[in-house]
């Protein structure tokens, strides 16, 4: 699931006009990074934290909210995502200079 992503944005970045050539090598060396330090990941705590992200949107977007629901729901997501990035510190560090450079460049 993970890899086959990161083989979509790559396809994405090969036929992006908007992209200088700078930026394209850096967003190629950091999905190699990302590569890299997915290699180590436990899926399983992957898809927990994406299926908790997919509930909490769910609820967030309800037309009927239940508040203590959502803030339950928000505090489970944190606490797995908390974990995770103790877990993963070089994966978070990737991700969060991939956010960087894509604001950089205005997307």
């Amino acid at each position: 699931m993970i890899r086959e992503t990161i083989s979509k944005i790559e396809a994405k970045l090969q036929g992006a006009n908007t992209l200088t050539e700078e930026s394209r090598a850096e967003l190629f060396q950091l999905l190699g990074d990302l590569k890299r330090e997915i290699a180590g990941i436990d899926e399983e705590k992957a898809r927990t934290i994406a299926g908790q992200t997919e509930h909490l949107t769910a609820q967030a977007t309800a037309d009927s909210r239940n508040p203590e629901l959502l803030k339950h729901s928000l505090e489970e997501l944190s606490a797995s995502v908390a974990g995770f990035e103790q877990s993963h510190p070089g994966l978070v560090e990737v991700v969060n200079r991939i956010c960087t450079t894509l604001a950089n460049i205005g997307i």
